[in-house]
C-alpha cells in the first residue's frame, strides 16, 4: 500500500511543472493552497456521505480521490509520505496502532487561526 502512495507522491512531483492545460495535478498545484484544502475537504465529505449511506463502492472510488488530493496538497505543503509514515509508527508504539494521539496544551500553537479557504467579497449591510 505505501507503494502505490510512494508512487503517486512520484507522480504528483513529476507533473509539478507540467502544462496546466494538460495536467490536472499541474492545474491544481498552481491554484494554490486554498483550492488544494477545499478539494481535499470535498473528497473527504464525499467519503462521509457515501459511507452514511451504505455505498461501499462509492466510498472506495471517493477515498481514491480523498487520498490524491491528499497527496497533492501534501507536495504543496513540503510534506513527505516517509515522514507521515515515522509519525506513524511513533503513534503506534506510543499508543497502539488504532490510537490517536492526544493532544497536549503545547501542540495548541496560539498563533494558528482558521483561515478562510476562498476569499470572501463583504457586503455592506444596510
Amino acid at each position: 500500500m505505501s507503494d502505490s502512495l510512494e508512487r503517486l507522491y512520484d507522480a504528483v512531483i513529476a507533473a509539478r511543472h507540467g502544462d496546466p492545460t494538460r495536467s490536472r495535478t499541474a492545474r491544481l498545484l498552481r491554484q494554490g493552497r486554498a483550492k488544494m484544502a477545499k478539494k481535499l475537504a470535498e473528497e473527504a465529505v464525499e467519503v462521509v456521505i457515501d459511507a452514511m449511506h451504505g455505498s461501499r463502492d462509492a466510498v472506495v472510488k471517493e477515498s481514491a480521490d480523498l487520498i490524491y488530493n491528499l497527496v497533492v496538497l501534501w507536495v504543496s505543503a513540503g510534506v513527505n509520505p516517509k515522514d507521515v509514515w515515522k509519525e506513524m509508527d511513533r503513534r503506534e508504539r506510543l499508543f497502539g496502532i488504532a490510537e490517536k494521539l492526544p493532544k497536549e496544551p503545547s501542540d495548541l500553537d496560539p498563533r494558528r487561526k482558521v483561515v478562510a479557504l476562498e476569499p470572501r467579497r463583504l457586503r455592506k449591510r444596510r
